[in-house]
């Protein structure tokens, strides 16, 4: 340990002592991947296996060319898998047909999680826990579906059913859904969304008075919102030890609505003016999580512009940096809002989202972004990936240090110069590579030019004048020292 404080010391020292950087060597850079109703990916279903697999890689190639670590891939939208799961069927938006496996066989988590590590990109398991049919009148849902199996367990609400959340069934199944995934997959995280008790509808009570009148205990009669919230954090609490049973240093993490309460409800709550809140509306106690250390990370979902008057995105920003208690707080960002004909001009640049990482990275502690959703790079909206990559992206990022991770930290690589390539050994305990131009005179540091899992890279014409060095990093993002310089000459960049 001593000798990790030591490297991680040097190489922090390093880093700031280098030139002016425009980007910080370690933050998080996420993009949520969304297969509910296809909406990134696949774009339709039916698609062939081929076609499928196509579309995916296409997608993480951009990502990765816009310089983001992470993929949040969604693999449970609705009680129905895009894994091969023993407990639920496979999801209708693969085949088009609830139960189908694909054909010829692969496994489309299996296949996200080596696509995303064969380019250093993390992969986490994004599951909704409670919605259990999505538009339930039109969807046919297979027979093995568990709402046919245990249709005493669900509540229909709205358009979608769910799982009645005052059931101990309930967390019983989710929990053992969540714990199979993190028993048979190499995922690096495990991740929920906002959607807990779902979004309140007008003039529509949530239909589990029968269910709080037979399991209430003491929150009955009349305490009806704090037994909901007390369902939420026995589940929330139940995966928390779930994973870490299995894999204490998995991260588990939630990307809730982003506002907890409103002010004028709680002294403690944002100078917001929400409509609907987690706490009050979708009763979730997410700063009982982050205190409790039932969670990991939070990634609140700051879907509004800089300026909004009821929900100012700096306003709650910087209310949750103050409010994670330690933990790693991502921000949730809108970039699908992105629109030149949006009636809200500030949404009518990508500039808006640039300017939002830009005060993400004043405030000390938010540590990254997750952006929602992956279609909106496809699309390009308002030249957002130019935007990243020459305004704030222009060097990859190292992900933050997983401080529950135990492993060994890895030697330095020994590079060698083949012609115009860098190449190294394989480093036991590494699982990715960090390529650094590195000042001749110093040693130190200048800028990452690559992060890759490969042992080889290719230097490009413009930065043949310089030096190089590389290190290696193991599964909880902790770096070995850099490798010895391999230089470039002027010369040979004239040539």
């Amino acid at each position: 340990m001593r000798r990790f404080i030591a490297i991680s010391l040097l190489l922090l020292i390093s880093w700031n002592v280098s030139a002016k950087k425009i980007s910080p060597k370690r933050e998080m850079r996420a993009v949520w991947i969304a297969t509910v109703d296809n909406i990134d990916w696949p774009s339709k279903s039916g698609l062939s296996v081929a076609q499928q697999k196509v579309e995916l890689i296409a997608q993480l190639d951009q990502l990765k060319k816009n310089g983001m670590n992470t993929i949040v891939f969604q693999i449970r939208p609705a009680a129905d898998a895009f894994y091969a799961s023993p407990y639920e069927p496979w999801s209708q938006w693969l085949s088009g047909k609830q139960g189908v496996a694909p054909d010829p066989f692969y496994d489309p988590l299996q296949f996200a999680i080596k696509a995303c590590h064969d380019r250093a990109m993390e992969l986490h398991a994004w599951m909704n826990p409670y919605r259990a049919v999505f538009k339930y009148k039109t969807t046919k849902t297979d027979s093995s579906h568990i709402t046919n199996v245990h249709p005493e367990w669900f509540l229909t609400y709205g358009k979608h059913k769910y799982f009645n959340p005052g059931l101990k069934q309930t967390r019983d199944y989710v929990s053992k859904i969540v714990a199979d995934v993190v028993r048979r997959y190499n995922v690096d995280a495990i991740h929920f969304d906002d959607y807990f008790y779902p979004y309140k509808i007008k003039g529509e009570a949530f239909p589990d008075s029968l269910a709080f009148a037979k399991n209430g205990g003491d929150f009955y009669p009349d305490r009806i919102e704090d037994w909901r919230r007390e369902n939420v954090n026995k589940v929330i609490h139940q995966i928390q030890d779930s994973i870490k049973s299995i894999k204490p240093w998995l991260p588990f993490g939630i990307s809730p609505f982003g506002v907890w309460r409103n002010k004028d409800k709680d002294p403690n709550g944002s100078r917001t003016k929400a409509g609907q809140t987690n706490y009050d509306d979708l009763y979730a106690d997410v700063l009982l999580w982050l205190q409790k250390g039932w969670i990991d990370y939070v990634t609140p979902q700051i879907y509004w512009h800089i300026g909004k008057k009821v929900a100012d995105y700096r306003v709650i920003a910087k209310w949750w940096r103050k409010h994670s208690y330690g933990k790693p707080c991502y921000i949730g960002q809108g970039v699908y809002r992105l629109d030149s004909a949006s009636r809200v001009k500030a949404w009518r640049n990508s500039d808006q989202i640039i300017r939002q990482i830009k005060l993400n990275r004043r405030l000390k502690e938010i540590n990254g972004s997750m952006f929602f959703c992956s279609k909106n790079f496809r699309q390009d909206r308002l030249s957002i990936n130019e935007a990243l990559t020459q305004k704030v992206y222009a060097e990859p990022a190292l992900h933050l240090v997983n401080l529950m991770f135990k492993g060994n930290i890895p030697d330095a690589p020994i590079v060698e110069r083949v012609e115009n390539r860098l190449k190294w050994n394989k480093q036991k305990d590494a699982v990715y590579y960090v390529v650094y131009q590195v000042k001749r005179k110093s040693g130190l540091p200048q800028k990452i030019i690559c992060i890759t899992n490969r042992l080889e890279y290719n230097i490009s014409k413009k930065y043949m004048a310089h030096a190089f060095a590389v290190s290696a990093v193991n599964r909880g993002h902790q770096e070995s020292s850099i490798s010895k310089l391999v230089e470039f000459s002027v010369r040979e960049d004239n040539k």
